[in-house]
């Protein structure tokens, strides 16, 4: 399935997307306006008729709720456009970005807006966590207008629900009646997106969305100063922890050698047990050689930045998402596949990604053209989330298929966009990404070399388990003492206990280096274990939001590598 160039534009010049930082030390430096227009032309969007193409609600809404096409009401699809799981992933969202910033450069005065990106790696994030135009409520645009800031939040202008609970009577008249509504996921007009360490979640029980607001009413008692610290806290556990941190992910999903297994989880899965001798080779390519390292997606570490902005604790903390962790109630719109896009700072994390993605290409000489494994794990609709809109069941993927709701030319009734079309990013979609720093400077990682033995953690079913979770896995020493060794985080849907394909597919796996662990450490006897712990949410009694009768389960298996 070789790809073939095709440039959709000529332009003769790109435009440059940079780091939000740079614009940030500009703004402080007394060069204003480029933040300032950045900003004038999200508000502008945000404020459109929510039926408009270039609203915000509109583009929001493309990723996942308000669902459409068979998703709206069969469990077997996904409601929502974008793919996860799969090998459109990396480029379904390049797609999305554009679509988006055409949107910001359609604002009058805004014509030459290009969307920053968040670099999740650079040594401000370690320090520091978010730029601080995330977590300011209010801006100063470059007249001296003081605006509500709109990369802070977004206020919904439409009600959005998960259809697959909806009861019989839900509206009246043309608006919705939340008294009488009962879905099990759903954002009413009016409500604000939230991060941690605050609850996104509304409830139709009066006594279950009490004790929400309680909560939140909690959080509110802390100063604005210290409600962004506890945020940038968590971001920077999640990122810079020297061996298991998600900027460690980063790097080392740069190694990935296709495009296949770089591309998504399901893919990378597949090949890590392949590679590692899990189980007999049945299909080809062959790696040839086994090696002592597995394959890091790129969707990896994005799936984590979600979960961090969006409410969970960094499981290196102990039993971080226990009910009597830290913000244990935490559940932010990020944290969830059906709303994370209607949070702004969606799109400058979605940036970085697909920066990521063209530093990958660069690096492997792919910037013209890539290749997908026909026939992989990840390559069929019905891997991972399910079918999007329009497409059966049991597709294959290829570089010709349709990028849902993206057309050529940015034309609302033109040709569908396939992953062929967004492959060179300059000559195809006119714009380029411009380092201001050494990309990627994490923590040196462990050497291969000490990895001899990984733990295989597999056998869970999402379908049993409500929204997002974690998937961690520690060592235990005689004295019960639990260090972290990995994780891998879910980024789901909410509700997954009428999802057929979630509770059909027990595909959730993740391969760990046991780095520290000796030899003797896996001997019977020796008093140490090896523990996989999930970490759901948790409802306002602290319990985890499973969807079946019973706790979720992991099972576990140790993989000798060559280098042992």
């Amino acid at each position: 399935m070789a790809s073939a160039f095709q440039p959709l534009i000529h332009p003769t010049s790109y435009r440059e997307r940079r780091n939000i930082r740079e614009l940030e030390k500009a703004y402080q430096a007394g060069n204003k306006k480029p933040l300032s227009d950045l900003l004038r032309a999200w508000k502008a969007i945000q404020e459109l008729d929510a039926k408009e193409l270039n609203s915000f609600f509109v583009i929001a809404g493309y990723h996942g709720e308000p669902f459409r096409g068979a998703g709206w009401g069969n469990p077997q699809w996904w409601g929502g456009y974008c793919n996860h799981g799969n090998v459109l992933f990396p480029t379904w969202h390049r797609a999305y970005l554009w679509r988006l910033e055409n949107a910001l450069r359609s604002i009058k005065g805004c014509e030459h807006v290009a969307l920053p990106y968040w670099d999740e790696t650079d040594q401000d994030t370690a320090e520091n966590g978010l730029p601080a135009v995330f977590t300011s409520q209010t801006f100063v645009l470059d007249t001296g207008e003081a605006i509500k800031n709109p990369l802070y939040s977004y206020k919904f202008q439409q009600p959005v629900w998960d259809n697959l609970s909806f009861p019989p009577i839900i509206s009246d008249g043309d608006n919705l009646n939340i008294e009488n509504a009962n879905p099990n996921y759903y954002k009413y007009p009016g409500y604000e997106t939230v991060r941690y360490p605050f609850s996104g979640l509304t409830s139709e029980s009066q006594k279950e969305q009490a004790k929400i607001d309680a909560y939140n009413a909690s959080i509110k008692n802390l100063s604005p100063a210290d409600i962004t610290k506890a945020l940038n806290e968590n971001i920077q556990y999640w990122l810079v922890d020297p061996q298991h941190g998600t900027r460690q992910k980063y790097e080392q999903c740069l190694k990935a050698p296709n495009y296949t297994v770089f591309s998504n989880t399901t893919s990378a899965m597949e090949w890590n047990e392949r590679n590692l001798n899990v189980r007999s080779w049945g299909e080809s390519p062959v790696p040839t050689k086994t090696s002592p390292e597995a394959i890091v997606p790129l969707e990896s570490p994005h799936n984590d930045m979600h979960l961090a902005v969006g409410g969970f604790n960094y499981p290196g903390l102990g039993d971080a998402n226990t009910s009597d962790a830290k913000f244990a109630l935490a559940n932010g719109d990020m944290g969830e596949n059906e709303t994370a896009s209607f949070d702004p700072i969606f799109f400058f994390h979605h940036c970085f990604i697909d920066k990521v993605f063209w530093d990958w290409q660069k690096a492997k000489n792919a910037t013209k053209h890539f290749d997908i494994i026909a026939d992989y794990p990840g390559t069929n609709s019905v891997d991972a989330q399910g079918p999007t809109p329009g497409v059966a069941g049991g597709t294959w993927l290829s570089m010709t298929s349709a990028l849902d709701p993206f057309k050529k030319g940015d034309k609302p009734n033109g040709p569908a966009m396939t992953s062929k079309d967004v492959i060179d990013i300059e000559s195809q979609l006119g714009y380029t990404y411009i380092d201001t720093a050494p990309p990627l400077r994490g923590a040196p990682i462990a050497p291969p070399q000490d990895v001899t033995h990984y733990a295989m953690v597999h056998g869970i079913n999402r379908g049993a388990i409500g929204g997002s979770f974690l998937v961690a896995t520690f060592k235990e020493d005689k004295g019960g003492k639990r260090s972290l060794l990995g994780y891998e985080s879910i980024l789901s849907r909410w509700h997954t206990s009428g999802c057929a394909n979630c509770q059909n597919n027990q595909q959730v796996k993740t391969f760990v280096p046991l780095h520290g662990v000796l030899d003797e450490d896996l001997k019977e006897g020796s008093g140490v274990k090896i523990v996989p712990v999930i970490m759901p949410r948790l409802n306002s009694k602290g319990n985890m939001l499973v969807g079946g009768a019973e706790t979720p389960t992991a099972k576990l298996g140790i993989i000798k590598t060559a280098a042992a």
